[in-house]
């Protein structure tokens, strides 16, 4: 695994969740949605691509029989802020009448994205649909969202790894930090 003396963490001002809180948190939250969905016909959406990293440790951590599926949408294009304006990229390839959606997002910030998704989604019969997150950025909320399930409640910096990005760039970095505002303060 990567060490933090590598070149990519040099671009970070500070490293805000480490690896090791990271797989602490998404083994506890494994547990608690398993108990909550004993018994329930779930799949689990996956938002490409900054949720792939948590999600697949997630399901990993969830004891119950599961559907997964992946969408892909975007509203952020290469800014650091979200532009608003959802755009849907690629779309579930299931019916999700009567099933209990999961939807795995990496962050939470404006709400804007999962607020749309949310809506659209339950336009096509699900029986219920809750919104799992790696990290809640409450700070910068613009819609009425709340996340069903998160693992860390952060402060409003500009955050990349473990799968969150900045211009596709620091995806892989196996902790969570904050990108230092000179590699993107031209933007």
């Amino acid at each position: 695994m990567m060490d933090t003396t590598a070149e990519l963490y040099g671009d970070l001002s500070k490293i805000l969740v480490t690896r090791e809180e990271i797989a602490e948190a998404v083994k506890k939250l494994g547990q608690q949605i398993t108990a909550d969905y004993k018994g329930k016909n779930v799949i689990l959406i996956g938002i490409l691509k900054g949720a792939v990293v948590f999600f697949a440790d997630l399901i990993r951590e969830i004891d119950l029989p599961l559907n997964i599926d992946f969408m892909a949408v975007s509203s952020y294009g290469a800014a650091t802020k979200s532009s608003g304006v959802v755009e849907v990229v690629k779309d579930i390839n299931r019916d999700i009448t009567g099933l209990d959606v999961l939807v795995v997002e990496d962050i939470v910030d404006s709400g804007m994205t999962l607020s749309y998704l949310k809506k659209y989604l339950s336009s096509r019969g699900a029986a219920s649909i809750k919104v799992v997150t790696l990290l809640d950025k409450p700070e910068r909320r613009r819609v009425d969202l709340t996340a069903d399930y998160f693992c860390f409640t952060i402060p409003d910096e500009f955050v990349v790894g473990y799968g969150l990005d900045y211009a596709e760039k620091y995806r892989n970095l196996p902790d969570i930090g904050v990108l230092h505002p000179r590699i993107y303060a031209d933007q």
